[in-house]
């Protein structure tokens, strides 16, 4: 069963996983390096020890200590407690979700893995901010597609400010980097994937026109906020589609735009 330990110390050892959490380039290098990320706010935790991720110790101030005990009562982990001002002094930022737990990461699939599971699949290009891939995953997660893949540079879905946006549904939906880019992207039509790409030309077609069937297998490509999805991106996709636009408003943002597609595309299968 899990153990209370009550923490006084800033620079106490068995707290390092929970330090300078607001240093985004730090944790960014850090946490896939040894394995971990942190898990913010109880209803997160919950869905990450039910999505199968191990748990290494969670902190908390003392008046979060008795529903997050509850939590985890057959985990056997430590639960250190402190008071808000250290919670603070060691995270960077004042821990007003109740509770932070520093969990394991489990294996990512390759894409040539979890590609023939699919048939709907959203494809991302540099899109590094962890707020849109948080809010990409949770609309991913509630219009019905199957996955999430990555270019290399794409931020980590498993980053606190992502795992947060997306009400913990990036443990619900699986996801796979690719190794190369956009290479990859002829593994998808060799599987018979139609690679839709979405930008904001006018020229392209409007994706409410797109036919696609119930059998048919697609991949929704879209690029990070502000410069889209690259040349050689576009050119490696079977039809370029867009998003009809009014009031001189020239795109939505990334994570708006994947809501309308996928819900689009939903609708069509």
């Amino acid at each position: 069963m899990a153990t209370r330990v009550f923490v006084e110390g800033v620079a106490d050892d068995r707290l390092v996983d929970y330090r300078a959490l607001t240093d985004v380039e730090l944790r960014r290098r850090s946490e896939p390096t040894q394995g971990i990320f942190i898990a913010e706010g109880e209803l997160v935790i919950r869905r990450a020890l039910l999505a199968g991720y191990p748990m290494r110790s969670a902190l908390m101030s003392e008046r979060w200590l008795p529903s997050v005990a509850d939590l985890v009562a057959d985990v056997d982990v430590p639960l250190y407690v402190g008071s808000e001002e250290l919670l603070e002094a060691v995270t960077g930022f004042h821990v007003h979700r109740g509770a932070l737990a520093a969990m394991g990461r489990l294996p990512v699939p390759a894409v040539s893995e979890l590609i023939p599971q699919c048939a709907r699949v959203v494809v991302l290009e540099d899109v590094n901010s962890h707020t849109n891939l948080g809010a990409i995953f949770r609309c991913v997660a509630g219009l019905g597609m199957d996955a999430v893949l990555l270019s290399p540079s794409c931020a980590d879905p498993l980053y606190r400010r992502s795992v947060r946006v997306s009400m913990g549904e990036v443990f619900a939906i699986p996801y796979a980097r690719f190794d190369s880019w956009p290479a990859g992207l002829a593994d998808l039509t060799a599987a018979g994937f139609e690679l839709l790409a979405l930008t904001p030309d006018p020229d392209a077609t409007p994706i409410g026109n797109v036919v696609v069937s119930g059998g048919d297998k697609v991949a929704l490509l879209l690029g990070a906020e502000g410069p889209g999805l690259s040349a050689t991106a576009l050119t490696a996709a079977t039809q370029m589609v867009c998003i009809p636009m009014s009031n001189g408003v020239d795109s939505l943002n990334v994570a708006a735009a994947t809501a309308v597609a996928c819900y689009v595309l939903r609708g069509r299968s």
